[in-house]
């Protein structure tokens, strides 16, 4: 088994910065791509950022310029820098992992608890 563990939510006015960090543990051969979705009440799950294993990023529009997604693979950590914090970034982030589990070196997908973020105006 695989287990994602999130950690740096919290509130922040707008206009500020939070850090989310994203730690793999467990069964792991390998670690794909790893990235950041985010759900807001009432809306579907959105990707926000997702990160190779190799160090390329993808945004999606609304982040970028605001957002870094970054990793590192000696930790099997990913993480999100979010700065300029808008109110409509208010969500739960998810993080997620695509694994290729010890064993039988399946490529499996992981999910986080999830960590809220709340921005005020």
């Amino acid at each position: 088994q695989v287990q994602l563990v999130e950690s740096g939510g919290g509130l922040v006015q707008s206009g500020g910065s939070l850090r989310l960090s994203c730690a793999a543990s467990g069964s792991i051969f390998s670690i794909y791509d790893m990235g950041w979705y985010r759900q807001a009440p009432g809306k579907q799950r959105e990707l926000v950022a997702v990160i190779t294993r190799y160090g390329y990023p993808n945004y999606t529009d609304s982040v970028k310029g605001r957002f870094t997604i970054s990793r590192d693979n000696a930790k099997n950590t990913v993480y999100l820098q979010m700065n300029s914090l808008k109110p409509e970034d208010t969500a739960v982030y998810y993080c997620n992992a695509k694994v290729k589990v010890l064993i039988t070196l399946s490529a499996e997908n992981y999910w986080g608890q999830g960590t809220q973020v709340t921005v005020s105006s």
